[in-house]
């Protein structure tokens, strides 16, 4: 499931893993690697996501002496509650659905 905003921007699996990688490591650098991509593309996809819902949804400090780190804010938080949420009702909604999909999936390769 992915959600398209009207201004072309996505929100979906990919950017709620990233938050969960950065909330479970505390660093975008840790998260990107978790997930195999690099601290470019991890950060591009969290500004973008900053940007889409014109608020901060993760808070980053810079390395140093003290190193850096990263983490959701409550607002980022939020997000990812409701999307979790989200994602659980539209698979109970469309549980029937999906067999059926899945089914004429494994039709078409048999």
């Amino acid at each position: 499931m992915r959600i398209q905003f009207t201004n072309g921007e996505r929100f979906g699996p990919g950017k709620a893993r990233l938050l969960e990688a950065i909330d479970a490591t505390g660093s975008i650098s840790e998260a990107a690697r978790t997930m195999a991509m690099s601290y470019r593309r991890a950060w591009l996809l969290v500004d973008s996501t900053n940007k889409l819902f014109g608020r901060p949804v993760v808070t980053a400090a810079q390395g140093g002496k003290q190193g850096g780190g990263a983490s959701l804010t409550p607002f980022g938080r939020e997000l990812l509650d409701r999307w979790r949420e989200l994602r659980s009702t539209v698979e109970r909604a469309a549980a029937d659905d999906l067999l059926r999909f899945a089914f004429w999936a494994r039709q078409a390769t048999s």
